[in-house]
């Protein structure tokens, strides 16, 4: 019989980004870490993209590709102008960002592989079970499992609303999307359709090589793959640039509407802990924006002998995040009800506002009284056709809104400046992974 492992400061269930970027910052505060996933470390099989500017200055170095180009199309004719969004886009390199969590974790880490199926109190630590018979104990358990949560439940409110979206990684005759460019959000309509309104996802990878993914933003119950693979088909023959050759398929869904999570003795991190965007789907860049602050509220906690679970849940959840998780899931309620013909009108005026104002609704940090005012910006400049469904939604959550009204009202702090334009950094064609297995659109 083996001799029990080792007691850890820190255990994290799950080896994506968001439970691997908190291992690494526990690790480089000195804390010992256990980190246990179903298999050996291994690029991340997703596609990872974000906002340059949203993550740290070491993820950065880790783009596979940059674009300055990026572009919406908000007007469903197929002869609609793109709007420029001025704010470079980067693709991960999930092989370099794998690689550059580990080193930052450094000799602090194991890795272990297992399935985790409970975790239980004992005295001054943790006892958490595997699906082999294992035990492990730690004096803090991280739920770093992925959506949903294994060990920390996710609430969703009104039953989970999902983003959807099947793609391809492709050799095009002819490009399906502006060469050299990132197509954020392309709502036109070459071919027609009938329910949801999806969405084209698109990115040039060089020579000619595109990523191309048709998307649901959110709808319950989510579109299936099949509805969406026929989606992204019919869209590319009817503009006339069906694939070549295909090198890789994906799927995505995942649930968009957590509520902000109740605090409890096993800490959640990443989606795990309602990390995803309500509006955007984002929650890698988040992540990794938030680890170390998590991990210096723990560690702090942990030298003290305070209770480090607490201590990372106040640091990831204060008062104000949780206010504004209640003012974004009144705009996940909006969407929900708009008649897809209203989606492409409700998001030309979105990035009609200021950048700064779009860009912040989008950002997870950003106060309940910020987004409270650019959604009553936004209602203000949206057409008839879009006010009576966000109305609708406002008056089916009274309590909610009169909130949010209140927090609109609270004095305004200066805008943020919107970031400058980067340039182009144009990858090799390995840079986009093969095989990828899904995608967390946008994040």
């Amino acid at each position: 019989m083996s001799a029990p492992a080792p007691t850890t400061d820190a255990l994290v269930v799950g080896g994506g980004p968001a439970g691997l970027a908190l291992a690494a910052e526990l690790a480089r505060r000195n804390l010992s870490v256990r980190v246990v996933a179903p298999h050996a470390p291994r690029p991340f099989p997703a596609t990872y993209g974000a906002w340059q500017a949203d993550l740290p200055a070491w993820a950065q170095a880790c783009a596979a590709q940059v674009w300055s180009d990026v572009r919406v199309y908000t007007g469903r004719d197929p002869a609609a102008a793109p709007t420029p969004l001025l704010r470079p886009y980067a693709l991960l390199d999930n092989a370099e960002l794998l690689g550059q969590l580990c080193r930052r974790a450094g000799s602090g880490l194991t890795w272990t592989r297992g399935r985790v199926t409970g975790a239980a109190r004992r005295g001054e630590t943790w006892a958490v079970t595997g699906a082999d018979g294992e035990t492990w104990r730690a004096r803090l358990v991280v739920d770093a499992s992925g959506h949903g949560g294994l060990l920390r439940p996710t609430r969703f409110p009104g039953g989970a609303a999902f983003q959807t979206a099947y793609g391809v990684v492709a050799r095009f005759r002819r490009p399906p999307a502006a060469p050299g460019s990132m197509v954020w959000m392309d709502y036109r309509t070459p071919a027609p359709t009938r329910g949801e309104a999806t969405f084209l996802y698109a990115m040039h990878l060089g020579g000619d090589r595109y990523f191309v993914e048709e998307t649901s933003l959110i709808a319950r119950p989510g579109l299936t793959r099949a509805a969406l693979a026929a989606r992204l088909h019919a869209r590319l023959e009817a503009q006339g640039t069906p694939p070549g050759e295909i090198e890789s398929e994906e799927w995505v869904s995942f649930p968009m509407n957590a509520a902000a999570p109740d605090p409890g003795g096993v800490l959640a991190f990443g989606s795990a802990a309602g990390g995803v965007h309500p509006v955007s789907g984002f929650q890698v860049s988040g992540a990794l924006r938030e680890a170390p602050g998590v991990a210096a509220a723990v560690a702090g906690a942990l030298a003290r002998g305070e209770d480090a679970a607490a201590a990372g849940w106040a640091a990831l959840w204060p008062g104000e995040r949780r206010a504004a998780r209640e003012v974004q899931l009144l705009g996940v309620r909006a969407l929900l009800t708009l008649p897809p013909a209203a989606l492409p009108e409700f998001f030309r005026s979105f990035f009609a506002l200021p950048p700064a104002q779009w860009q912040a609704f989008l950002d997870p940090h950003t106060g309940a009284g910020a987004l409270a005012r650019t959604m009553l910006r936004l209602f203000a400049a949206a057409p008839g056709s879009v006010r009576l469904p966000l109305a609708r939604a406002a008056l089916g959550e009274p309590g909610a809104s009169g909130r949010a009204l209140r927090a609109a009202a609270r004095p305004v702090s200066p805008e943020p400046a919107a970031p400058a334009p980067a340039s182009l950094k144009v990858a090799s064609p390995s840079s986009h992974p093969a095989g990828v297995a899904g995608r967390e659109p946008g994040s």
